[in-house]
C-alpha cells in the first residue's frame, strides 16, 4: 500500500554559534519553529524492485530541481540508513519537491526524517519513533527535529532538544526565499563564536514584539555584508509591519512574523515567497 506524507519546513528564531567543538561542529542554541511549506513524499513497497544500480531505494522526483547526485540524496541515504539498522524490502520512492534549498529551511533534513518516520509505519522494523534518533542524526543535525515537529530549542549541533512553549501560535509568517544560496561552510567559517550576554531561551521567554534587536541569528552580519539584498528583505518585512522578522538558518530564506496578515506587503522580484499560519 503507498503512504504519502508532507514534509514541513522549518524557521529559526534566533540562532547563536557558541563554540567550535573537538569533532568540527559547532554548539549552537538556537528555537527551531516548524512552518505549513511542504513538500510531498510517497514510499511504495514493490515486490522484486531494485533500483538501476541493484539497490533497494528506487528514487524519482518532481518540482524543484535539485542539483545534487542520486547517492547523495538525503532521500535516498535516509532509506538506506534505515535498511542498514532495520531492514526494509524494495521500495518506489518519489519525492515532489516544493520547498527551495539552499534556503536555511530544512527541507532536505525534513525529506530525510520524514523517510524515516513514512518508512517506520510502514513496516515498524524500528519498534518506535525514539528509536530513529540516531538514524536521524547520522543524516544531519536538522533531522532529529522534524521526527518531533513541535518548537523546541536546539542545543549542541542541533540534536538535544527541548520542547518549548511560545506566544506565536496564530501569528502570521510570511517567507521570502531569493534567487541566492549560502554555503553553510562558509558561514560557519565566517563567522565563528559568537560570546551572548544572555541565553536565546532567556530572550525568547519575552514577548515577541520585543525580540528585535535582541533575538539575533549569529549569521546575519557576514551573510548581509555579502548579500546585501538578504537583509534589505529583513528591512522591508519590518518597514510592512513585522513584529518580528530575520534570516533563518545560515540563509538565505528571510522571514517575517506579523500580528496578523500585512494588509500590503512590498513586492520581492525574482524571490520565491510563502505565507501561512503559525501552530
Amino acid at each position: 500500500m503507498p503512504m504519502i506524507v508532507f514534509p514541513n519546513a522549518k524557521i529559526n528564531i534566533g540562532l547563536h554559534v557558541l563554540s567550535k567543538r573537538h569533532d568540527g561542529f559547532h554548539d549552537i542554541q538556537t528555537l527551531m519553529y516548524p512552518v505549513g511549506w511542504r513538500d510531498a513524499l510517497e514510499i511504495i513497497p514493490v515486490e522484486n524492485g531494485r533500483g538501476p544500480d541493484g539497490s533497494k531505494v528506487a528514487f524519482t522526483q518532481s518540482g524543484l530541481e535539485l542539483d545534487i547526485a542520486l547517492q547523495d540524496n538525503l532521500c535516498v541515504r535516509a532509506a538506506e540508513v534505515y535498511d542498514r539498522a532495520y531492514g526494509i524490502p524494495p521500495v518506489q520512492m518519489h519525492l515532489h519537491k516544493v520547498v527551495p534549498s539552499g534556503a536555511g529551511l530544512g527541507g532536505g533534513s525534513s525529506d530525510a526524517a520524514h523517510v524515516l518516520l513514512l518508512l517506520e509505519m510502514l513496516f515498524g522494523r524500528a519498534g518506535s519513533t525514539d528509536a530513529l534518533a540516531g538514524p536521524a542524526l547520522e543524516l544531519g543535525s536538522d533531522c532529529p527535529f522534524f521526527l518531533s515537529n513541535k518548537p523546541s530549542l536546539a542545543e549542541g549541533r542541533g540534536e538535544r532538544l527541548t520542547p518549548m512553549a511560545t506566544r506565536l501560535a496564530g501569528m502570521h509568517v510570511v517567507i521570502v526565499k531569493p534567487h541566492v544560496k549560502i554555503s553553510t561552510a562558509w558561514a560557519y567559517a565566517e563567522t565563528g563564536a559568537v560570546p551572548h550576554q544572555v541565553g536565546l531561551d532567556e530572550l525568547l521567554s519575552a514577548p515577541p514584539d520585543t525580540w528585535r534587536g535582541k533575538v539575533a541569528n549569529d549569521f546575519e552580519p557576514s551573510v548581509f555584508d555579502k548579500y546585501s539584498s538578504i537583509g534589505d528583505i529583513r528591512d522591508q518585512m519590518y518597514r510592512a509591519g513585522a513584529v518580528f522578522a530575520s534570516m533563518t538558518g545560515t540563509g538565505s530564506a528571510v522571514y517575517g512574523i506579523f500580528s496578523r496578515p500585512a494588509a500590503r506587503m512590498p513586492e520581492f522580484p525574482g524571490c520565491v515567497t510563502w505565507q501561512g499560519m503559525l501552530e
